[in-house]
């Protein structure tokens, strides 16, 4: 499980399409996958269904959210 700005998007671009015959090389699907039906990943297309598809796979306790240390001296 991945946060951040605009993570659906980015994650969506490093993963590739849905079907890796349309997936550019060096994304994971375009370089990793087969078919659709054996796909080695899986991307939301949005926030709200990420947090539903979150609850399928993990507790609550099993997610931790990384924080950055350096945060507060950045973005004081």
């Amino acid at each position: 499980v991945w946060q951040g700005m605009d993570v659906v998007k980015t994650v969506r671009a490093m993963i590739g399409e849905t079907d890796p015959a349309e997936s550019r090389p060096g994304t994971i699907r375009g370089d990793f996958c087969v078919e659709v039906s054996k796909n080695v990943i899986h991307g939301s297309d949005s926030a709200e269904s990420a947090r539903q598809e979150i609850s399928l796979w993990f507790r609550p306790e099993e997610l931790t959210c990384w924080e950055d240390t350096a945060q507060h001296w950045i973005y004081a």
